[in-house]
């Protein structure tokens, strides 16, 4: 049984989400203040975790960023009140696998839950196949994606989830040319008719610059144009 932690304040909302997951075969914990619910995800094991933006103590947002910069790696679908864009990339570049703007309908949340732990239970199968110790090396990166370690130069840098698993996945289609929307599907488990290519050009962008030699002119992560992305080892 999956087990799924809601963090939200709202009471109305916990206990609806709540007993809807539960329905629906999930094993539920709940919290309803940020400091809290922080503590739960760093000190249990959840397959998942529902957060809310605004919370007492402590933002999702920055419950997402500790997570994450503590190797945490428990997916995290955000819920916000909030449509502006910029709100929407903020989550998703602190590390957030997912998230999803209120008012919403339950079968909307429900099939992106369903989304993203079908694509960790694909990522852990790949990882339990393939050597732990292998590294990714691009030009001037080099990364251990399993133990979510990366070094420019050969010194430590901080890299984002997202941007981790980006370059799993142009490592493991090296050569192939990667769409936008493959990208958004596998990595944040958007539908193609989502308005977010945006959000993969921005990811682009930094991890060229934590590559190549000369972003401007990129030797590794090319674009390639009408389509998408193909990464040269």
């Amino acid at each position: 049984m999956k087990k799924i932690l809601i963090v939200e304040d709202e009471p109305s909302m916990r206990m609806g989400l709540s007993d809807n997951l539960e329905f629906e075969g999930y094993e539920v914990s709940v919290s309803s203040d940020g400091q809290a619910g922080l503590q739960l995800i760093l000190n249990n094991s959840f397959d998942l975790v529902v957060l809310d933006v605004m919370l007492p103590s402590m933002t999702g947002f920055e419950i997402c960023k500790t997570v994450r910069k503590k190797g945490n790696s428990t997916p995290i679908i955000l819920l916000t009140a909030k449509g502006e864009e910029i709100d929407k990339v903020r989550g998703l570049e602190l590390g957030a696998d997912d998230y999803i703007t209120k008012p919403f309908s339950l079968r909307e949340l429900l099939a992106r839950i369903k989304a993203v732990l079908r694509r960790q239970s694909v990522t852990t199968d790949n990882q339990t196949s393939a050597p732990s110790s292998n590294a990714i090396e691009l030009g001037r990166l080099r990364v251990l994606p399993d133990a979510y370690e990366a070094f420019s130069d050969e010194e430590p840098i901080k890299m984002s989830h997202k941007e981790f698993e980006i370059i799993r996945y142009l490592w493991e289609h090296a050569r192939q040319p990667v769409s936008r929307y493959d990208l958004l599907e596998n990595i944040w488990g958007y539908e193609d008719d989502q308005p977010t290519t945006r959000t993969v050009d921005n990811f682009i962008v930094k991890l060229r610059q934590k590559i190549e030699t000369n972003p401007n002119d990129p030797r590794h992560i090319l674009t390639v144009h009408g389509v998408g992305y193909k990464l040269i080892p």
